[in-house]
């Protein structure tokens, strides 16, 4: 299969020159306005009043942005890397979840695959379509970088706090809207700017631990509270997991908290991502993904040219 873009699925960029090492994939890179408005577009059936409103406070606004930028940091002259940005819309379909995965996420703080509100078959039928190549997409390219004998990333951003919203249906944007009431805000906990999500929901760690320990002292070392799986862990029902189990020596995942990464955080609006604010939060990670790569090279396992 060749990893190429689809139109309205994947964005697919090859960063750099040499043998891939690398693969950047951001399952929640439909950030923009436009990208929720090209899906919702095509859709035929009842959806909730002003859900572009859900659409921008749960969209992973900056994980592109600065997941981007690590591959920039780590390919050049000698290496390259892989970056696919999902196209399709969270709020729609979530990508990162198993195909079966239902609403009953909620309780664990994760969204469902298909959202609840979408009841039209013939919308259900379109956005399972578009999952199934973003999922047959990344298999391969995951296939072709991990099992070659690079590394992969998933970056994420999440929003500031953790709020009590237990149930996500019809009614999510008034919810969100009363969430985000001043003393309804001020109750709910403030998340670490950065939270590493290595482990299971046992607690087994699924990710290098010399990759993890290099990321949390290098964020710390700058001044940034970074934290091991304490918002989240690697839910079964995440495609996320179904990469950690299978590569815990080569695979990594975290949030970062997009409201330190944004020019203003305005959560029911479009946000714009500040460049340094990037490359700032993408700096550890690269640092500690390029010691990787080089210790594979010294161990005789760099990547094989592709």
């Amino acid at each position: 299969m060749t990893i190429e873009s689809i139109p309205g699925v994947a964005e697919v960029e090859r960063v750099g020159s040499g043998p891939l090492c690398l693969l950047v994939e951001v399952p929640h890179g439909a950030d923009q306005r436009s990208h929720y408005d090209a899906l919702r577009s095509r859709l035929v059936g009842p959806l909730p009043e002003d859900l572009h409103v859900f659409f921008h406070v749960n969209t992973d606004m900056g994980a592109y942005d600065w997941g981007r930028r690590v591959a920039e940091r780590v390919a050049g002259a000698s290496r390259s890397a892989l970056v696919i940005r999902c196209l399709v819309p969270r709020t729609f379909i979530d990508t990162n979840r198993l195909e079966t995965a239902g609403d009953d996420l909620a309780k664990s703080g994760l969204t469902a695959g298909v959202a609840p509100y979408v009841k039209d078959p013939r919308d259900v039928e379109l956005l399972l379509g578009l999952h199934r190549q973003y999922v047959r997409l990344i298999e391969e390219a995951y296939a072709r970088v991990c099992d070659g004998g690079g590394f992969a990333l998933s970056p994420h951003t999440y929003g500031p706090r953790t709020m009590g919203i237990e149930k996500i249906d019809e009614n999510i944007v008034p919810a969100l809207k009363k969430a985000h009431e001043p003393a309804e805000w001020a109750r709910w906990p403030v998340r670490p700017e950065v939270d590493l999500i290595t482990k299971d929901p046992s607690g087994k760690q699924l990710a290098p631990a010399e990759v993890v320990e290099a990321v949390l002292a290098g964020y710390r070392a700058l001044g940034i509270e970074a934290a091991d799986s304490a918002t989240y862990t690697l839910h079964p029902s995440a495609q996320g997991s179904r990469w950690a189990a299978k590569y815990p020596d080569r695979f990594l995942c975290l949030e970062v908290r997009r409201d330190l990464l944004v020019e203003a955080y305005s959560p029911f609006e479009q946000m714009r991502v500040r460049p340094e604010a990037a490359d700032r939060f993408a700096a550890p990670v690269a640092k500690a993904i390029d010691a990787w790569l080089s210790r594979a090279a010294t161990r005789g396992a760099a990547p094989r040219p592709s």
